[in-house]
């Protein structure tokens, strides 16, 4: 987003988030949800596939996380809702319609707070509603010129809760700040896995611009077919330069909705954008309106887990942590407790050690094995064990990286690494001191150097008897028997 266009043109942003909810069952049938890994159109039945004369029955389960989610976001919980059918005519659509939320959505007027430039902001949430997923449609063009389309059913029915966002975010920087907040959220009450790979985590944005000082909204267009953060945050720079372009040229922003070519970096015209009444919604005419009482909202209040920013907070007080290092640390929830049960095993004073292990070496690793904290073979003991091991002299902090990566190779503890990788640092003095004695002898030169005034020939000898113990001397042993044996042949 160039700085010309955020001088001449206020952005405005709405987020719209469609979320798979982690129920073992489709929204109005029996079949499994984890469709996932399944083998094409093998979790079905009559009714998510659409055939004549069958019935759908409300999962329960979907109803009260989505109830969990309005709840999480400061939502009010609607004491009656209802479904209705939005029909429109695509062919992953088994029944020609979806069973969704109209006028009657479960949840509505909350707000979600996020960072932004100028620190805390708060977004509101218009509505939480629920509904159904589609087919997955797969385009294949195969080597004989034909292009044709496979339907796969196995997704048809799973439960979608969709968060619709009021136009509050300024800028493409605050939507990827919104839409990991959001994720955090849902990921630590336990609704979604919140992968965006998969299709579990979704987002749609309505973007438009309006000269700097105007009040009046500008013609919105929608955003499609973004699969990532990253290609959020692309789209919205790329859409936000091509309206003020069509505006700086005397043009008319179009509504209509564009799809996102991650390849090619821009947006492409799809069709023009539907107005409710293009839906034709009605009340579902095989589902009853649903009582929520008040009691059944409190019992789901109840179970609701500490929220990241409670606990954000906490690990500020509990552990004495930085805000950043909390920040960082409650993002994710495996993280969050990874780090907690490694704390637990080794002992509260240690909460910083284990948090900075965490947010460099650790991830350092992971990023490079592609890997969760879940998939790896490294446990929470395993990383207390590392800090411990580096305060008893065991391990220096460059030993203790080798260990870390083995013990991700391996799923070993560390004290096993050590002993059967010989990696122990090394605190006899008198070992250190044939080191330091054959170093200062093998390189006169710094000797003299350093005699002459130049104390930088002392760091060069202290990494020469640190490639003669192969990395284990204990460093602060080196430096003190290299800074003492300069000092004796200085003075003689």
């Amino acid at each position: 987003m160039v700085t010309s266009v955020l001088e001449k043109y206020e952005v405005v942003i709405g987020l719209e988030v469609h979320v798979q909810l982690k129920t073992r069952s489709k929204m109005f049938c029996s079949c499994r949800a984890d469709y996932q890994t399944a083998s094409p159109n093998t979790l079905v039945c009559p009714v998510c596939l659409g055939l004549p004369g069958t019935l759908p029955v409300i999962n329960r389960r979907a109803v009260e996380f989505t109830m969990a989610t309005g709840l999480a976001l400061n939502c009010e919980i609607a004491p009656t809702t209802k479904f209705d059918r939005k029909n429109y005519p695509y062919p992953d659509l088994m029944k020609g319609y979806q069973i969704s939320q109209y006028d009657s959505p479960i949840a509505t007027k909350g707000l979600l707070e996020i960072e932004s430039d100028s620190g805390k902001k708060k977004v509101g949430i218009t509505r939480v509603h629920l509904e159904e997923d589609v087919a997955k449609l797969q385009h294949v063009n195969n080597p004989h010129g034909e292009s044709f389309s496979l339907v796969d059913v196995n997704r048809s029915g799973v439960p979608l809760m969709e968060i619709v966002g009021e136009p509050d975010i300024r800028s493409a920087e605050e939507a990827r700040q919104y839409l990991t907040t959001l994720r955090s959220i849902l990921q630590y009450i336990g609704v979604t896995t919140g992968n965006m790979e998969e299709g579990s985590f979704r987002c749609d944005a309505n973007v438009s611009i309006r000269p700097k000082g105007s009040s009046a909204f500008g013609t919105r267009t929608e955003i499609k077919n973004m699969n990532s953060f990253r290609s959020v945050y692309n789209a919205l720079l790329y859409e936000v330069d091509r309206q003020a372009k069509v505006l700086d040229d005397g043009g008319r922003v179009v509504q209509e909705t564009r799809g996102w070519v991650d390849d090619k970096g821009v947006t492409v015209s799809q069709r023009s954008k539907e107005h409710a009444h293009d839906y034709r919604y009605f009340p579902e005419p095989d589902l009853p309106p649903l009582v929520i009482s008040r009691e059944w909202v409190s019992l789901v209040k109840a179970s609701l887990p500490e929220l990241p920013s409670q606990r954000r907070d906490r690990f500020v007080g509990q552990y004495g942590l930085p805000l950043y290092d909390a920040e960082h640390l409650t993002s994710s929830k495996d993280v969050a407790d990874f780090f907690e049960s490694a704390v637990a095993k080794g002992g509260q004073s240690r909460a910083k050690s284990i948090s900075n292990w965490m947010l460099s070496d650790v991830t350092r690793v992971l990023n490079l094995k592609g890997q969760s904290l879940g998939e790896s073979a490294f446990k929470p003991d395993h990383l207390s064990e590392l800090v411990e091991l580096i305060e008893s002299g065991t391990l220096s902090n460059t030993l203790a990286k080798t260990v870390l990566e083995e013990g991700f190779e391996s799923g070993k503890p560390p004290s096993q690494v050590v002993k059967e990788k010989g990696l122990a640092q090394i605190s006899d003095t008198s070992v250190v001191e044939a080191a330091v004695q054959q170093a200062i002898s093998e390189n006169p030169k710094a000797v003299e150097d350093y005699i002459k005034g130049k104390d930088t020939a002392s760091r060069f000898l202290v990494g020469q008897v640190m490639r003669l113990t192969r990395g284990k001397g204990n460093p602060t042993v080196v430096n003190e028997l290299v800074k003492k044996g300069l000092e004796a042949l200085k003075s003689s």
